[in-house]
Order: structure tokens, then C-alpha cells, then sequence
């Protein structure tokens, strides 16, 4: 996939400048995990959108097969120049910027796709790109690239439960709506949770 243009989405952006959405890889933490500094000079923590690599530092599942060379691939990119788009949510729950990586004209997302170091994670709404990636990741799954040589290697990642849409106010009230709530239609997440438990565990109330 190659790059298009982005002024549309920074547009969508409220006026923000290509400027303080590029900058320079300072730090590759995983494989779908980075730190840049912005053109604007502060720094972001990254999560590459849309994709989930084998973990190598997770508390728990420990160093999964092909997390290192998911990590060295994305390496790479340190010290390297990158522009970043946004989709619909703009971070995730941990505070992370939620972006699609572009680098040299192409967007780094589907690169470690197409090399069989990272499968398609699909968490709506942020879904622009789903179909290319799905796509990606077939060829990869047909050539038997990396994690997809591994017999009955975990499958596409999509969780249709999380429905939960997570919101914060005006007052910077951290508001909660389920399916039934009565501003669920009208709600626009910030985040989505698969529970109400996991809602509140981060900080979110259910709606007066």
C-alpha cells in the first residue's frame, strides 16, 4: 500500500499540522509498539493500528514464537523518519496514540503483515484499512510466512462483544454506555470495552 495524502484526516483533526503528526522513532519497544518524538517535540507512545504481534515482554504469556523477530523487524524504524494517521479513536485505554505508521511511502502496518511477523487485530471503529490488511494477511497465511508456519497459529483477532462505548465529558467525567443506555447512539467513543467490569476498571462510570 502506498501513501496517499493525509491533509484530509488532519483536517478531521481540528487543524493540527503534518508536522505534529511526524517525527522521529526514538524507541521500538515490540513489534507493533513504538516511541516517537513529534515534530512538535513531544513525545508519543505509538500503537500501530489494526495489527498484534507475538508478544516478547507481556507479564504473563512471556516471549511468544517470532515476538523477537517481530521486534527486530520493526527496528528498523528507529532512528528513522515516520508520518502518522489517526483513524476514528485516537488512543487507547493504556494512553497510547493509535496510528497507521507510514515510512519511505509505505505504511509500516501492512509491511509486517505481508512478512508474516503480525496478524490482523480488529478493534471498531478504528477499521479504515481492514479489508487491505485481511487481504495481506491472506497471502502471508498462503505462503506460510513466519507465525503463519506454525500449525494452528491463533486467528484473527476481531471481538464483535466489545460494544461498550467509553466516553469523557465536558467536565472530564470518564462515562460508560452500554447498548441500552440512552445516549448509546448518540455517544462518539474515545474507547470500547468488553465489559462493564473492564470499563470501570479503567476509570469509567456507568451514566446517571
Amino acid at each position: 500500500m502506498k501513501r496517499f495524502t493525509i491533509i484530509f484526516f488532519l483536517l478531521l483533526l481540528g487543524g493540527c499540522s503534518e508536522n505534529e503528526l511526524s517525527g522521529e522513532v526514538t524507541y521500538v519497544v515490540d513489534g507493533d509498539t513504538l516511541d516517537v518524538k513529534l515534530g512538535d517535540g513531544s513525545d508519543e507512545r505509538i500503537r500501530l493500528l489494526l495489527i498484534d504481534t507475538p508478544e516478547t515482554k507481556h507479564p504473563t504469556v512471556g516471549v511468544e514464537p517470532y515476538g523477537p523477530e517481530a521486534s527486530e523487524f520493526t527496528s528498523q524504524l528507529e532512528g528513522e523518519f515516520v508520518e502518522l494517521e489517526l483513524d476514528v479513536s485516537e488512543r487507547d485505554r493504556y494512553g497510547r496514540l493509535l496510528a497507521y505508521v507510514w515510512h519511505n511511502e509505505e505504511m509500516f502496518n501492512e509491511k509486517i503483515l505481508a512478512a508474516g511477523l503480525a496478524r490482523v487485530s480488529v478493534y471498531p471503529p478504528n477499521t479504515r484499512y481492514v479489508d487491505e490488511f485481511k487481504a495481506t494477511e491472506g497471502e502471508a497465511q498462503r505462503e506460510e510466512l513466519g507465525i503463519w508456519s506454525l500449525e494452528n497459529y491463533k486467528t484473527d483477532q476481531t471481538d464483535e462483544s466489545c460494544t461498550i462505548k467509553g466516553n469523557v465529558n465536558s467536565r472530564g467525567d470518564k462515562i460508560y454506555h452500554t447498548e441500552t443506555s440512552s445516549y448509546y447512539e448518540q455517544t462518539i467513543p474515545e474507547e470500547w470495552f468488553c465489559s462493564v467490569e473492564e470499563a470501570e476498571n479503567a476509570g469509567f462510570r456507568a451514566p446517571k
